[in-house]
């Protein structure tokens, strides 16, 4: 049981909940109720997350010498020595495999003119992350910018599965968006370790990554106003969905708050350690629904 949850630890499960952004282009289209869509997006999303927990793999065995000098990451399983990396390997590569079938098998259920464009994306995001395991990752501005291509690969991943066009106004507000939580994210790791949990935090500064963080924060404010504008006149709504940008006002200064504090700026340990964000975005998310699906 033990030995079971350290591989479950291995596959980093918890950060699976990024993967809802795969359901975005079905959501935001009004098609959530389309069973077709819907099952093809699920699956998608097992398909995604099982490609992801082979990259945190690849990653933990690439960084495994210079995690067990690191006090919060030495008890990783590979670092603390409690899956040896052979069997890392075995499993990351039976992980991409998972995910490479259960793509096809998707592809051969779109609808699209081109269902292999997926399978495209899925390889993509794969090299894009062994890329940055091996070595973009110690470049600056570099690894900040895969990072945050890490959650747009998901949205263009939903889109590409269902056929569904992405709102050029959504690219860019989950684009900005992005870079702004990657950008927390290195500021949090530099804040609280210095330059020594990871090489490339020796180029940046604390003032850097703050100036561009709520940088992107404004401008990612500024496109969801616009995507709102834009979708405001494609939907039969009694509700404006401008009035939804509020709350994504409130969420970004409570989601800084919390940053601000001991967290370590990773977006899935931010949002699940304070109970009132994880409030606003519930209530974000109901407000949404009603205005899209009643």
């Amino acid at each position: 049981m033990k030995t079971f949850i350290e591989y479950l630890k291995l596959m980093r499960i918890h950060h699976y909940i990024k993967n809802v952004l795969i359901f975005l282009p079905l959501i935001f289209s009004g098609k959530l109720l389309d069973i077709n869509l819907t099952f093809i997006t699920l699956i998608g999303a097992i398909s995604f997350s099982i490609m992801c927990s082979a990259i945190y793999i690849i990653n933990d065995i690439a960084d495994c010498k210079e995690d067990r000098k690191n006090e919060r990451k030495k008890n990783r399983p590979i670092a603390s020595g409690a899956i040896s990396i052979k069997k890392a390997g075995i499993l990351a590569v039976i992980l991409i495999l998972t995910s490479t079938i259960l793509n096809i098998y998707i592809s051969n259920k779109q609808i699209t003119e081109t269902p292999l464009l997926s399978f495209s994306v899925l390889c993509g995001y794969l090299l894009m992350n062994i890329a940055y395991s091996l070595k973009l990752k110690h470049i600056p501005i570099i690894d900040i910018t895969i990072l945050a291509f890490g959650f747009v690969f998901r949205v263009i991943y939903g889109a590409t599965i269902t056929g569904i066009l992405i709102s050029n106004w959504l690219y860019l507000t989950v684009l900005v968006f992005s870079f702004y939580m990657g950008l927390g994210k290195r500021r949090n790791e530099l804040k609280q370790n210095g330059s020594e949990g990871r090489k490339v935090l020796e180029r940046y500064s604390e003032n850097f990554l703050n100036n561009n963080m709520y940088m992107y924060m404004t401008l990612g404010i500024v496109f969801y106003s616009l995507w709102c504008i834009d979708i405001n006149s494609a939907i039969n709504s009694f509700i404006n969905v401008l009035y939804t940008v509020p709350i994504v006002m409130i969420i970004c200064m409570k989601y800084n708050m919390t940053i601000e504090g001991k967290s370590s700026g990773d977006p899935v340990d931010v949002i699940f350690s304070d109970k009132i964000l994880l409030a606003l975005i519930l209530i974000y998310s109901i407000i949404m629904a009603a205005i899209l699906y009643m």
